[in-house]
């Protein structure tokens, strides 16, 4: 098994927090584990003077025993309000962006490439690379650009774990 991915039905329902254990778990065993989120919606973030991620992929790659890198989570996205978001690309500011052109002018092209190559990069250089979705699988109004779930999952030939909160209704 190269990859395995960790879906949820709804944001909160315990995807970072199984991913970070797994990534640990799988370490333990001595593998070279690494997480990825290829695309992350967080105004919590580990920032060093080269780079910034997600502080949740930085805490996973303390689970995975593995150095904290950009590919670890491609795009960041800090909400800002009004629909607006920073775009961070591989751990650097690209721009400021409104969720309609984030989404139907950029991720589709430029955002599933950058995740892409991310992927392919720890695909390469660990056993296994543990993914996380982002929200749930299921929002049909988003699946058309969703490149955090499903369209991720396919192009890391991963399994997929589908977790739910049953105080959520799941």
């Amino acid at each position: 098994m190269k990859s395995l991915m960790i879906q949820g039905t709804s944001s909160g329902a315990g995807k970072t927090t199984l991913v970070a254990a797994l990534c640990r778990i799988f370490s333990d065993k001595g593998y070279r584990v690494a997480p990825f989120k290829s695309q992350n919606m967080s105004n919590f973030a580990y920032i060093t003077p080269e780079f910034e991620i997600s502080r949740a992929q930085a805490i996973q790659a303390i689970g995975a025993r593995c150095k904290i890198i950009s590919d670890l989570n491609p795009i960041l996205l800090k909400p800002i309000g009004n629909y607006y978001s920073l775009v961070y690309l591989n751990g650097k500011l690209y721009k400021k962006m409104h969720a309609k052109n984030y989404y139907e002018k950029f991720v589709n092209s430029k955002g599933i490439k950058i995740a892409s190559k991310s992927l392919r990069s720890l695909q390469k250089n660990f056993d296994l690379v543990i993914l996380e979705g982002a929200g749930s699988p299921a929002e049909i109004n988003l699946q058309k650009f969703d490149i955090a779930n499903m369209r991720i999952a396919q192009k890391a030939n991963a399994s997929v774990l589908l977790v739910s909160d049953i105080d959520k209704g799941g």
